[in-house]
């Protein structure tokens, strides 16, 4: 009994080894993007974009948790526009960096009472006269000692998946118009 007691302890001091290595080997940094094609001018896309007022059409996030609140700053389109949350993971908050008809958004977001921070964007290219594509990006660092590694490396299908359906709204709200 002993001898079957010891090698489960030796088999579990493996894993938790190779568990803890394995997160402080692994990159945090991680980089996920969604990419769709809608039937309008930028301009028509940005009027849903680059109004924070106007993201609860489309955007992903209520979806995900009903009970989310959203708190506007005073200003909630242009550069400088914000918006902070609270949700049932804590809630964070974001600001526009950079909002352009013709281009598109960049902004900040901060987790964790803005312990995390990432880049995000979602920028216009035109490819014919009424049609455009929009990209959604994030890039972050997960930099959490061990658990971080394994977190960067989940990122792209949690978010992703959010980024996918929050782009098939935009594109049915925009098209419908």
């Amino acid at each position: 009994m002993k001898s079957w007691i010891r090698r489960i302890g030796v088999l579990f001091v493996s894993v938790l080894i190779v568990f803890v290595v394995g997160g402080m080997v692994l990159p945090t940094k991680y980089s996920l993007s969604r990419t769709i094609e809608i039937q309008a001018k930028p301009e028509a896309i940005h009027a849903y974009v680059g109004d924070l007022k106007k993201w609860d059409v489309w955007a992903p996030w209520k979806e995900e948790d009903p009970e989310i609140v959203t708190t506007y700053g005073e200003i909630t389109s242009g550069v400088g526009a914000n918006q902070s949350w609270m949700d049932r993971e804590g809630g964070g908050s974001l600001i526009l960096t950079m909002s352009s008809p013709e281009k598109g958004i960049a902004y900040d977001l901060f987790f964790d009472q803005g312990k995390y921070q990432c880049k995000s964007a979602m920028l216009y290219k035109s490819l014919a006269e009424n049609m455009t594509k929009v990209t959604w990006s994030m890039q972050g660092d997960m930099n959490m000692p061990i658990l971080g590694g394994y977190l960067a490396m989940t990122m792209d299908s949690m978010i992703g998946t959010m980024f996918e359906r929050g782009l098939s709204k935009l594109k049915s709200q925009v098209e419908q118009r």
